[in-house]
């Protein structure tokens, strides 16, 4: 049966080229055969997706590291007490103190001394002591932690081996298109070290709520790029990578009513913190001094007033006070930019602006619009 497919083949072929031949010497009969019989080649397209791939692992995967946390944990062994008893009337025993390590996220290198990027909900709980492991399994323990107090980041650094740590490469989150093909990397589950995961950017400035899985903690992000490359709890911190190998997003959250929707912080948020982080040695965040609630445009319309942020409370001596903001006002434009829910709420305008950048804001007041400059301050607390 073999033996016949195969003669059948060649003789197609065979045949295919003896009507090339007739339709050379026949002008009439070349309009009935094609210039060239096409074959499929789909297994040349699939490795060359798979070399992507690889290419791509090959050269991230050694600047990923696992993040891990060491926690105490308090044994009480009642039964080894020859004078047990369960109903306390009698002093029981204190037990000893075991400590307990459990790897919860991912990062990766972004300099050669020791500087990694991670979420910051992974590494959110200020009394723990953390760690991190290699791709190689070299383990290190973390010196310092700088948590950003506007994103969900944080950098962590440990003293590098002799000869460094191999930094990735951060590519442009900016000029990402939805359908480009991404690789994802990460501790799945935090079990799975240096897990790959393949697949596209499926949408750009998503806004979500997020929550750690880990312990209940909850975040409002904005400006996500969503992805169907599986992310799972543990990938926290892990980078989303192009074709090129470069780092175009931070994994930081995954739906759990739906399957393949996971999202990423761009990188570009990330590198305007490190250039911030850089000059200042902390994350240092723009600060207007006011609370607030959005007036969305079906409230202003039957308020008859307009859409912008309602100023529900001005922090005493910040900049907003400094500037004349009261209670009561309705900020409506950002240096002409308007506040509303579909042009971006008053906290994403501010973030375009650094400590100290004077700023106007159009307000409404008492039926009548004024402008007011404001001099950004820092936000309080900034580490």
């Amino acid at each position: 049966m073999v033996l016949f497919v195969l003669c059948l083949s060649l003789a197609s072929g065979a045949v295919g080229f003896r009507l090339r031949e007739l339709a050379t010497s026949t002008p009439w009969l070349s309009r009935f055969v094609p210039e060239k019989i096409e074959t499929k080649t789909s297994n040349r397209e699939i490795f060359k997706e798979e070399s992507v791939v690889i290419d791509v692992v090959k050269e991230v995967s050694p600047s990923v590291v696992s993040v891990g946390v060491v926690r105490e944990r308090r044994i009480i062994d009642f039964f080894s007490n020859p004078f047990f008893d369960p109903f306390g009337f009698f002093k029981q025993p204190q037990g000893k103190t075991e400590q307990e390590e459990a790897s919860i996220g991912t990062g990766f290198i972004i300099s050669s001394d020791g500087m990694i990027v991670t979420n910051k909900h992974v590494v959110r709980d200020i009394g723990a002591k953390f760690y991190v492991v290699t791709n190689e399994g070299k383990k290190f323990e973390v010196k310092k932690i700088f948590r950003d107090p506007e994103n969900d980041l944080a950098i962590i650094q440990i003293d590098p081996p002799a000869g460094g740590l191999k930094p990735v490469k951060l590519g442009d989150s900016n000029s990402l298109q939805v359908g480009q093909f991404v690789v994802a990397i990460g501790n799945a589950l935090g079990e799975f070290q240096n897990t790959v995961t393949t697949g596209v950017v499926s949408g750009l400035g998503r806004a979500i709520t997020a929550g750690d899985p880990f312990g209940g903690f909850q975040e409002r992000l904005d400006s996500l790029i969503q992805t169907d490359a599986a992310i799972n709890p543990g990938n926290s911190g892990g980078p989303l990578l192009n074709s090129a190998g470069e780092v175009i997003g931070v994994n930081v959250a995954t739906s759990q009513g739906a399957e393949n929707i996971g999202f990423a912080i761009p990188i570009n948020v990330v590198k305007d913190s490190l250039e911030n982080f850089n000059k200042t040695g902390k994350f240092s965040r723009p600060f207007l001094g006011v609370k607030y609630q959005q007036i969305t445009k079906r409230v202003a319309i039957l308020n008859e007033v307009p859409e912008g942020a309602y100023v529900l409370e001005v922090v005493a001596g910040g900049p907003a006070e400094k500037a004349g903001i009261k209670e009561d006002d309705i900020i409506t434009k950002l240096n002409g930019e308007s506040v509303t829910e579909q042009d971006g709420r008053l906290a994403k305008l501010i973030r375009k602006y650094k400590v100290g950048d004077k700023i106007e804001l159009t307000i409404f007041r008492d039926k009548e619009e004024i402008k007011l400059t404001v001099s950004l301050g820092e936000t309080p607390g900034s580490p």
